[in-house]
């Protein structure tokens, strides 16, 4: 038995509907309260610790200054001087620029962080895959596909003061399917680990949904078709489950009109899963709950799988660039 836990950024409770997403909300659905950072909307560098750890950002320690890249390690040096020095529009004027004119990135802290700071996450004592947690990184020097593309994006997605979502891109559609590209490469990734058959946890996450959002405020076509799309790939991921292994769907927050929202949203395929979880912060405990609570054990999965079923996946894999 395998829980597989996927984060999807900004997947909307009130953009998902049961008939047309049936593999977004799956078995029982519901809208959750997420957490503002300082600057009044949900940040996705906050969040993903504190769905992992069951703890606020001023428990975790992990928050952005102003809403951009403050706690990126080129930048924490300078952003201590700032916040004596420059006003806070300055400073997210020049966030955006370091952001869009170099190759750092917002959400790669290493995985070290939390056991230096003494902070237990839902992983510790357990076998778990972790794939492309914001902000939980196992191997800072390695990279896939999705993070690549997101490091690379260019005037595909440019921060904008001016933009209604705070972001530009100059060509929307081309963006749309390198977001759609990423989305994939995640969700083929979680659907190799279930299938090798040695965690008991898979948790895998992608961002492609929360960019698409972000430029797509003069394109609302665009981001339905993405959930339309995702909805098709959680459902490849979902046929690899086996009778006894389970599915969770968690988001950090919405995106409507290119912005944040302040609602979440778990799914699970079955509800035992989700009944008690109000917020982002019980996301941990259910998971938790669930491990100790079943044998979630995928020893031998992979010895049941035909050579037919592996190879389809790693042919994705590959297909992708990744493998």
């Amino acid at each position: 038995m395998v829980l597989v836990v996927l984060g999807i950024d900004a997947l909307d409770p009130e953009l998902v509907d049961s008939t047309d997403h049936q593999n977004l909300t799956l078995d029982s659905h519901l809208s959750i309260e997420t957490i503002n950072s300082i600057e009044g909307e949900p940040s996705t560098h906050e969040l993903w610790p504190t769905i992992i750890t069951g703890l606020a950002p001023e428990e975790h320690g992990l928050k952005l200054n102003d809403g951009v890249a403050w706690e990126n390690p080129l930048l924490r040096y300078g952003s201590a001087a700032a916040n004596y020095l420059l006003p806070d529009g300055i400073q997210t004027r020049i966030g955006a620029w370091l952001l869009n004119n170099t190759g750092e990135d917002a959400f790669r802290v290493p995985a070290t962080y939390y056991q230096k700071n003494g902070i237990s996450t839902v992983f510790d004592g357990r076998d778990a895959a972790t794939i492309g947690i914001p902000n939980y990184v196992v191997d800072p020097e390695n990279e896939d596909r999705e993070h690549s593309l997101r490091r690379n994006l260019g005037d595909l997605f440019e921060r904008s003061g001016s933009a209604p979502g705070g972001h530009t891109s100059a060509d929307p559609a081309v963006f749309y399917e390198q977001c759609l590209e990423m989305s994939m490469v995640r969700l083929a990734r979680a659907r190799r680990a279930l299938r090798g058959g040695e965690k008991e946890l898979v948790f895998a996450y992608t961002s492609g949904l929360d960019l698409i959002g972000h430029v797509s405020y003069d394109h609302p076509r665009l981001q339905m078709q993405a959930y339309s799309e995702l909805d098709e790939f959680v459902g490849e991921l979902r046929d690899d489950l086996h009778e006894d292994d389970e599915l969770l769907l968690v988001s950090d927050h919405g995106l409507q009109d290119g912005v944040h929202t302040h609602e979440a949203m778990v799914a699970a395929t079955d509800n035992r899963l989700v009944d008690d979880v109000g917020s982002v912060l019980d996301v941990r405990a259910a998971i938790e709950s669930e491990l100790d609570a079943h044998d979630h054990d995928g020893s031998g999965r992979g010895q049941r799988l035909s050579m037919g079923q592996n190879d389809a996946v790693t042919s994705q894999l590959e297909d992708l660039g990744y493998m």
